[in-house]
């Protein structure tokens, strides 16, 4: 679904972001970015849809090179929800703000209604359809930019750090609805700091550094690995830092998932399930 191939990318200036960058990412595929701040992430997934072009090297997303189309014509297959939900709202109220997009897409009004509703409900938001987004809280609004790019559908969504600002019960919905969109087959890429959340996903790890990819696989092995992790300055979960103690009592090491955990622990000590 997206190929980046030996891809650098400088700023005007003088910033060279990206340094040689090659990745497959499949369709449905469910890929988390991770690394320090200026580690490129930003950068990387802005290039899949075209709102950066490579100073070299090439990007195809779905067969088609990024530089060949426009920003518009990607923006109908790859939506992207901004680290800062501001860059991307302007409506006077969240019901136009999230109707927006479809309908410069050309969707009839009966879908759009029926759209905007599902998004609204999807990220608790209906309370405030008549309300402006700028009057909302940093978590409201980035909901509220989420759901904008949810309402059309996109086949591929890229989310920049989707869990600030976000509690528990949202950060759990927002789990929930990503392994949705992966058993819909839908690709899935989120730039994100919260290695607690994506303990919980449990998806492919990409750690950046410098530009580069230092470290490419699944999540229980990427972050149980804390000399891997160091290079991106990325601390374990919680879990694995205590199942990584553990392994020198003969406990696995690649545990991440807490209810895993109990079930190891359980079954080690001999103990029924309460």
């Amino acid at each position: 679904m997206i190929e980046v191939q030996d891809v650098y990318f400088t700023y005007p200036s003088g910033v060279e972001a990206l340094k040689g960058v090659s990745l497959t990412i499949q369709d449905g595929e469910f890929v988390a970015i991770m690394g320090e701040n200026g580690a490129g992430k930003t950068t990387l997934v802005k290039h899949f849809n075209g709102l950066l072009k490579p100073t070299r090297g090439k990007v195809l997303v779905d067969g088609v090179e990024t530089t060949k189309v426009s920003v518009a014509t990607l923006a109908r297959k790859v939506g992207f929800v901004f680290q800062n939900p501001d860059h991307q709202l302007f409506s006077e109220t969240v019901e136009e703000e999230i109707a927006f997009a479809l309908k410069n897409f050309g969707f009839s009004s009966d879908i759009i209604e029926k759209r905007v509703t599902w998004a609204l409900n999807l990220l608790g938001l209906a309370q405030y359809r008549k309300t402006s987004p700028f009057m909302l809280s940093g978590g409201e609004r980035k909901r509220v930019a989420l759901a904008s790019v949810l309402a059309w559908d996109p086949k591929i969504l890229i989310l920049d750090e989707p869990t600030i600002g976000q509690d528990y019960q949202q950060k759990e919905k927002l789990r929930q609805f990503i392994l949705q969109m992966k058993a819909q087959e839908k690709t899935v890429v989120i730039v994100t700091h919260d290695v607690e959340f994506v303990a919980e996903c449990n998806p492919r790890v990409l750690l950046m550094r410098g530009g580069k990819i230092v470290a490419d696989g699944e999540a229980r092995k990427v972050l149980t690995s804390p000399a891997v992790l160091e290079q991106a300055s990325i601390v374990p979960p919680q879990i694995a830092q205590i199942f990584i103690q553990l392994s020198d009592l003969g406990f696995q090491k690649e545990v991440i998932d807490v209810y895993e955990a109990r079930e190891i622990l359980l079954k080690a000590f001999g103990r029924r399930k309460e």
